[in-house]
């Protein structure tokens, strides 16, 4: 037996019982408690001096589990626009996309996929990256980064 919900919201959340009658040995019933949680966009402001390397992590509040199971893309937000720069699926290289936002040799994916532009430009000033992780087709987690670049 299952229970199928459709437009799942956070009110969902609970304790679900199921219990049936079985023959000969009565009722057989099993309990499940369900948390929904709410879409969480975690939003950070990084500051860097011009020409210098820029680290961003994909997602600073995440220790336990690891990132590189799971399929993320890391995209780039100027002006109501955003675009991608980095895809990465599990057990395979990262792929890098041409995009005209960022100079393709200024970018790399570095370890713990954490996103390193250098050098920074005072272009880069305002803009915002964020990083998608994508748990399930149904669960993905975000981080969004605005970048502020300090001439000296």
């Amino acid at each position: 037996w299952a229970l199928h919900l459709k437009n799942v919201t956070v009110s969902l959340s609970g304790q679900y019982e199921c219990s049936f009658a079985t023959y000969p040995f009565g009722t057989k019933a099993a309990k499940i408690q369900l948390i929904v949680k709410a879409e969480e966009e975690q939003h950070y402001v990084k500051e860097v001096w011009l020409n210098q390397t820029l680290e961003i992590p994909c997602l600073e509040d995440t220790t336990s589990e690891n990132l590189s199971n799971y399929p993320l893309k890391w995209l780039v937000g100027e002006n109501g626009r955003k675009e991608e720069l980095v895809t990465k699926e599990p057990s395979w290289p990262a792929v890098y996309r041409n995009g005209s936002t960022l100079d393709r040799q200024r970018v790399h994916l570095g370890l713990n996929n954490t996103l390193k532009i250098f050098p920074t430009k005072i272009t880069d000033d305002g803009r915002v990256f964020s990083c998608h992780v994508l748990y399930h087709p149904e669960r993905v987690q975000k981080s969004s980064t605005t970048v502020r670049v300090f001439g000296k």
